[in-house]
């Protein structure tokens, strides 16, 4: 498999992206590149002297030229988020970064996915778009894939069934104002709601609806609380949808993408549904909501639309 794959930003996120890459296999040379080299070159080298236990791949530290046709590349650089601190807390001081690095990037790779990581995730995926002159359809933020994975996961866990039977998904913005649309989500077809009254022989916990959604937007703050970064969690995210984009059937995850109109929304990125492969996005899942879900997709709009309005991209 020939698939080159550059990550800007070698830190926490960038490096357990890139070794998450190298586990499952799926770049024949990725290109790490960090403003701190010392640190590039050291994750790269790690990384790579454990490549024989894995197969082929060629990684390595390198700069912007390095990038010269890639395939995908993968955009964590940015300031990390501080014990306390929310993910638009950090927005003007990553947008600026973030503009810095476009020009740069765009040029040795305008054929590229791109991959937006670092937060937040939907103003970035936001400013790329508007100022890049990258296709928009060959770029999307990771969004709520991560808030997704959390879902599951919970999910799996209060009725002790495995991840892959729990269906269902985080809409809206990477942040506070993301939210599940219970109407979609269920455990081997049976709505989650219904699940526990649904099974015979086993007594399962009542469903806290509450609780689950606390969870998960509460997870990356207790996690950055307790060893100061998010970075397995997300590396493997980030791993899943490069993996996705190397298939030639599409798959369909909540990336972020800029809207167009749907569920009355536009000129916002965040998470719904969107169908994405080797091309990039090839169409967006306008799924039935209810009235409620709708208006809390549009209130989670709203929320990054006011943010926008403060930033000078």
């Amino acid at each position: 498999m020939s698939n080159k794959i550059t990550i800007i930003g070698a830190g926490q996120v960038g490096s357990t992206i890139a070794f998450a890459l190298t586990i499952k296999q799926l770049a024949s040379e990725i290109v790490l590149i960090d403003i701190a080299k010392d640190r590039a070159m050291g994750e790269a080298m790690d990384i790579r002297q454990g490549t024989p236990f894995v197969g082929p791949v060629s990684i390595h530290d390198g700069d912007y030229s390095d990038a010269k046709d890639s395939d995908i590349v993968v955009v964590t650089s940015g300031v990390a988020r501080k014990p306390g601190q929310s993910r638009l807390d950090l927005a003007q001081t990553n947008v600026d970064i973030t503009k810095t690095i476009i020009p740069e990037i765009t040029k040795v790779a305008p054929n590229a996915l791109y991959v937006i990581v670092a937060n937040p995730v939907d103003i970035l995926t936001y400013q790329f778009i508007k100022t890049s002159g990258i296709p928009e359809d060959h770029i999307f933020g990771t969004g709520t894939m991560l808030d997704t994975a959390r879902f599951r996961a919970r999910i799996a866990e209060t009725y002790k069934v495995a991840q892959e039977n729990v269906h269902g998904y985080v809409f809206g913005e990477h942040g506070d104002s993301s939210f599940v649309p219970w109407s979609l989500a269920n455990i081997g077809s049976v709505p989650v709601e219904k699940y526990a009254s649904a099974l015979e022989g086993i007594k399962a916990p009542e469903l806290n609806k509450d609780d689950v959604e606390e969870y998960i937007r509460k997870s990356g703050g207790i996690i950055i609380a307790a060893k100061n970064c998010t970075n397995y969690a997300i590396g493997i995210t980030t791993a899943h949808l490069c993996e996705a984009l190397n298939y030639t059937t599409d798959s369909v995850l909540t990336v972020s993408t800029m809207l167009t109109g749907e569920y009355g929304i536009d000129d916002v990125c965040l998470s719904i549904p969107a169908v994405i492969g080797r091309k990039g996005i090839t169409g967006r899942v306008v799924a039935p909501l209810l009235d409620s879900e709708v208006a809390s997709l549009r209130h989670s709009a709203d929320c990054l639309k006011d943010v926008i309005k403060q930033l000078k991209f």
